[in-house]
């Protein structure tokens, strides 16, 4: 009734509705088809196809893709053909022996084609080595894959790790709640001392304090996993937990593992080929000490009106029309040391790739040395945790219950429950470090991850 009475509101109302809903609807059709919850292997098939650094890389094996075509048409004829009409005025010699004012059109078409022969094979040389700058450029959308993999897993650990504090943290501020109550109801009766209040209620607002910052970090973790995928910012999602994160207990040793990866990683293979390419580079510049044999051939006609030259169109182009076939031979004799230079650059530029693929090998061992590092530590940091919290644990309950009946030191009792909550968090860092670290491992040897 109220929009009736006042229906300068439903104006309002309808202006507002119609210009706000299309933007509503424009959101809404960017979530079509995502998922309310990923699992890990949603994360990794929606990046293979949304990531804009992976879909870049993409774009430049599609431009090397079209390289190589180009490389290859080059040994192929070209043909050109031209196409030249003008209109001519003036005076000119007549057939009766007068010079009139005339107005004639003239005209010539021709076709004209050429091949290279022979380029000291630098034409051969170049359809190599664009084929295996192709395949580097697919190389290089591998090792993308791999590095987005690695940052998925991170990102989607960490906030499992965060989300598992937080379901400690809220029963720990749940009980911390449940003690202030009754240290209030004990005070009321003057069981225990105001200090003692005080000091359960500056828990509780520490165990609060560390809720939310949880609670932040969260979102944190949940944006980082957001920029890898590409989803639209308003989007809000969840991600499913995994029944267990049990890796394989069977750890492969060091060598074998940096052996399977110097074998088989994209990025040790792409500078490999970086030194096939490079002497094919020096291969492409001795060829400019050789000739050039190159063929090519011509068709073409002409005509021309008015004057002597008055024979009719057609008859003038039969008479006009010329052939011609030949071949170039084109000897370097001196080049101002154009030719020396590049094959002196080519030779440095062999010297750099092979230093590039030590490089790469060097770090790559390195990576796989300090991972297999990380998960001996984290194996026995997850132990030791196991350990800690196992008896933290106990010592809390026992001073919870001695608080409960009025028997324990609320010093004492806070000190076990800061020994717990520090027990805690360790485990449950210790437990994602782990199953993080083991899985970084194994990918290295080519074992996909899964949790």
């Amino acid at each position: 009734m109220m929009f009736f009475r006042q229906p300068g509101t439903v104006i309002i109302f309808f202006l507002l509705f119609f210009s706000v809903n299309p933007m509503l609807m424009a959101q809404d059709s960017s979530f079509v088809g995502l998922p309310a919850q990923w699992t890990l292997q949603q994360c990794f098939d929606y990046a293979m196809k949304n990531n804009i650094q992976l879909n870049s890389l993409r774009l430049n094996r599609l431009s090397s893709e079209q390289d190589l075509l180009l490389s290859r048409a080059a040994k192929l004829p070209d043909l050109t053909g031209s196409f030249t009409q003008n209109l001519n005025a003036g005076k000119s010699l007549n057939l009766s022996g007068g010079y009139p004012y005339e107005v004639n059109t003239s005209g010539a078409y021709g076709v004209n084609s050429a091949v290279t022969i022979f380029q000291g094979n630098y034409l051969n040389n170049d359809i190599k080595q664009k084929n295996l700058l192709l395949r580097v450029a697919g190389l290089n959308v591998t090792q993308e894959i791999n590095d987005i993999t690695i940052l998925i897993t991170e990102a989607f650990l960490n906030i499992l790790l965060v989300k598992e504090n937080i379901v400690y943290v809220k029963d720990v501020v749940t009980t911390s709640e449940a003690q202030v109550n009754q240290a209030q109801q004990q005070y009321d009766v003057g069981s225990i001392a105001l200090v003692s209040l005080i000091q359960l209620q500056a828990q509780l607002a520490s165990d609060r304090y560390l809720l939310i910052s949880n609670e932040n970090q969260y979102r944190q973790n949940k944006l980082v996993l957001k920029q890898l995928l590409q989803l639209p910012s308003s989007y809000d999602f969840e991600i499913m937990e995994p029944d267990t994160l049990i890796t394989n207990d069977h750890l492969y040793s060091l060598q074998e593992v940096q052996d399977s990866a110097l074998a088989n990683r994209p990025e040790i293979k792409s500078s490999e080929l970086g030194i096939t390419i490079s002497q094919l580079d020096l291969a492409k510049a001795r060829s400019g000490y050789l000739p050039t044999l190159s063929a090519g051939g011509a068709l073409g006609s002409s005509y021309g009106g008015g004057g002597l030259n008055n024979t009719g169109y057609f008859k003038q182009l039969d008479n006009n029309f010329y052939q011609q076939i030949g071949l170039t031979l084109s000897v370097p004799i001196f080049t101002r040391r154009v030719v020396k230079t590049n094959v002196e650059k080519a030779k440095l530029e062999i010297d750099q790739s092979k230093l590039t693929l030590q490089d790469t090998k060097t770090n790559l061992t390195q990576a796989i040395e300090q991972a297999y590092i990380n998960v001996l530590s984290a194996q026995a940091q997850y132990d030791a945790a196991v350990e800690q919290l196992k008896y933290a644990q106990e010592g809390y309950r026992i001073a919870s219950e001695q608080l409960k009946v009025g028997a324990a030191n609320i010093v004492v009792f806070l000190q076990q429950k800061n020994l717990y909550i520090q027990a805690l968090q360790a485990y449950v860092q210790a437990k994602y470090t782990a199953a993080l670290d083991i899985r970084i491992y194994d990918f290295y040897r080519g074992i996909p991850v899964t949790l």
